[in-house]
């Protein structure tokens, strides 16, 4: 395979004398060039499809739709035409640009509302326009190679453009509708709608399409999504032109607020969360909130939705990141209302039934011991002070076992969201701790029943009260039995990926390229070898962890049929690695010293700089992936004068945390002036060498 060296950007983040407030899809025809003269032969993007109030392009509004936000309004072919006749789009733009400025970090939520009053003004006269209510202009400002007077002839043309755009892309029908319902629901979820609005067919979004006194409504959201789709093309074509490629990222999720999950609620499972199970940085696991799929409906679909997104996705890029590509094999899947992920379970998984149980030699009294927390009056009491107390408050979501001051949960209680309902006490802190007490008390079980007599076990069960109660023989005999499911798992998963993954590579020509940081798989290799996608390599966790010391792994050890790295979006940046975990960088030090991949070696005590930048990225282009694709933010630390004085403000996103901060960086320097850095340039050039003449 070819090798290639590239840089991974959010396109928010570009920063160009025509788009100040925020990157759009235009942008990406300078920062080419800028590619070009500085060798570098991918550019990466982060997701860039309507992602509505959310600034996280992993939680997408639209599977297919791209973000308003990245249209450039003064490239729209109907701008000149309504600055000069239209003054109140004229007056809204004119504030919008003197007041949103380049800021190191963007408003989110006002750049993104702003962009789209300003489209929604610019559609209002255009509709006057096909109306023919809009007084005649004197400009000839182009729509679709039509000039913009009114009357029937612009009428027609215009109405035939969207026509055409319908026709190419039918998902375009239920996102308009679902969009302007949303508007008109000042963006409340869907599951908030009317009964009638909520659970609606195919035919019902067909018929909301086609009444005449919503069309102009549902016509503005194609028009975005038509100018948004040739400005992108525009962008794609001339990187592509180039003999660049250009690779896109496909999130694996959608948000449960999305147009999808309301118009094809068949491919989506409602009942189901996913997200990740515990490990040391999180010791509850990970409730990402978006709703699991249901693959048999999507296969019995023949994989249509899927199909139809990767190919949409072609018409802009050559090669395409599947988004935490373990999901496809596995996902972990939490009950809708869990506040954590701490009882998920694996999707698909090998279940145990009671009668498995029942001839390991486990009574029932012993599997209802195993899987329904077993509540001493006691663990109340000792917040309370007061038996009586102790015993109204668990009545309140308990049922007493016997006569016994033990308690079971009721069975009506479904999750631990269910108690945070629940008001114990008129003192805050009395309340809060009996409610926390008993929510730790709720993850303590051994086995989850998924459904009645069908059990798995608990991800940390060897923490669990009644695990640990049970004696030598028992524990051998369940450990028996979860080892058993263990094994039986991976052909499960195999199976399922290559069902899944296997149409969604093939439906269109693009290179595959897997995320697949996470638990390491027995039958992952194998199936990205079958499929020929490529794995990552995020190269600071590129370490064999068993071993003493953690050493880094060679470069010359690289898959070739790899992509590498040295930084990701939910990562540390360069700078902040080095700087902050010392004993990393010594490692990486011993592994460029034993191997001979670098030259004049720092001392890892020493701060960060343009040098070590120089150091940490050459060796690292030493790496045998065909594919060594870091972000833009480790490429300008070859320059000191790049580096903003506060390190944190350079990452892109922080995991576990929801604030105005995360996926709003930009730039600190316009693409103009990163095309005339010489500097700059052949220092990326000589990265470039290293790698890409690697053999």
């Amino acid at each position: 395979m070819e090798k290639k060296t590239g840089v991974v950007v959010p396109l928010a983040a570009l920063y160009t004398k025509e788009c100040a407030a925020v990157g759009d899809f235009l942008a990406l025809k300078p920062f080419a060039d800028f590619c070009k003269k500085a060798g570098l032969s991918i550019i990466q993007l982060l997701p860039v499809n309507d992602t509505g109030t959310h600034s996280s392009p992993y939680s997408g509004l639209s599977a297919f739709a791209l973000h308003p936000m990245y249209i450039r309004l003064e490239a729209l072919p109907e701008f000149d035409d309504a600055m000069k006749n239209d003054k109140a789009f004229a007056q809204a733009y004119r504030g919008f640009i003197k007041e949103l400025k380049y800021q190191p970090r963007f408003d989110y939520a006002r750049v993104s509302s702003e962009k789209v009053r300003l489209l929604h003004l610019l559609y209002a006269y255009i509709d006057k326009k096909v109306s023919g209510k809009a007084k005649k202009s004197s400009s000839r400002a182009a729509v679709n190679e039509v000039t913009l007077e009114a009357g029937d002839s612009f009428s027609a043309q215009f109405n035939a453009s969207l026509d055409r755009f319908v026709k190419e892309n039918p998902w375009v029908i239920p996102y308009a509708v679902f969009k302007n319902l949303k508007d008109a629901a000042m963006q409340a979820s869907w599951k908030s709608w009317d009964e009638n609005l909520r659970h609606v067919t195919r035919d019902q979004i067909q018929l909301r399409w086609a009444n005449r006194a919503l069309r102009t409504s549902h016509n503005f959201f194609v028009w975005c999504q038509m100018r948004a789709a040739e400005q992108f093309s525009e962008s794609s074509g001339y990187v592509r032109g180039l003999g660049i490629t250009l690779k896109g990222d496909i999130p694996i999720l959608m948000n449960e607020d999305s147009a999808d999950c309301w118009a094809y609620p068949e491919f989506f499972n409602q009942e189901l969360r996913a997200g990740s199970p515990p490990d040391g940085e999180n010791p509850v696991g990970q409730n990402w909130g978006f709703p699991t799929y249901n693959w048999t409906s999507i296969a019995a679909d023949g994989y249509s939705w899927w199909r139809t997104r990767v190919q949409v996705a072609a018409r802009y890029y050559d090669a395409f990141r599947i988004d935490h590509i373990l999901g496809f094999f596995r996902i972990w899947a939490v009950p809708e209302k869990d506040t954590t992920a701490f009882l998920g379970h694996t999707e698909p998984c090998r279940t145990i039934s009671r009668a498995e149980l029942n001839d390991a030699g486990f009574s029932d009294d012993r599997i209802r011991w195993l899987s329904r927390p077993h509540v001493p009056t006691g663990l109340v009491e000792d917040i309370t002070w007061n038996h009586d107390e102790a015993v109204s408050d668990l009545e309140k979501v308990c049922e007493r076992v016997g006569g016994e001051e033990l308690w079971l949960f009721k069975e009506e209680l479904l999750s631990d969201g269910g108690l945070y309902s629940v008001r114990f006490h008129e003192d805050e802190r009395k309340d809060s701790d009996v409610r926390n007490a008993l929510i730790l008390k709720w993850r303590d079980r051994a086995l989850i029943e998924l459904k009645k007599d069908v059990f798995v076990p608990v991800y940390n069960y060897e923490s669990s009260t009644a695990w640990r109660s049970l004696s030598d023989d028992e524990r051998r005999k369940l450990s028996g039995l979860f080892e058993e499911c263990g094994r039986a798992q991976d052909a499960l998963w195999r199976e399922q990926a290559m069902n899944v993954l296997g149409p969604i590579v093939s439906a269109s020509k693009m290179i595959p390229c897997a995320e697949d940081l996470g638990a390491n798989l027995r039958v992952l290799p194998e199936v990205l070898k079958e499929l020929n996608i490529l794995s990552l390599k995020v190269i600071r966790w590129n370490r064999d962890w068993a071993e003493k010391g953690q050493p880094f792994y060679d470069f010359s050890d690289y898959p070739e049929m790899s992509v590498s790295t040295t930084s990701v979006h939910d990562s540390s940046t360069l700078r902040q690695w080095w700087n902050e975990e010392k004993n990393s960088a010594e490692a990486y030090i011993a592994m460029c010293r034993s191997s001979g991949t670098a030259e004049n070696l720092p001392e890892a005590s020493a701060d960060f700089n343009a040098d070590i930048a120089q150091f940490v990225l050459s060796a690292a282009a030493c790496s045998a992936s065909a594919w060594l694709i870091n972000p833009m933010q480790d490429y300008l630390y070859l320059e000191q004068r790049y580096y903003l004085e506060d390190a944190q403000s350079e990452r892109i996103n922080v995991p576990g945390s929801v604030n105005d901060f995360n996926w709003t960086y930009r730039l600190p320097v316009s693409i103009e002036e990163l095309s005339s850095d010489e500097s700059l340039v052949q220092k990326i050039n000589s990265l470039v060498r290293i790698h890409d003449e690697k053999r």
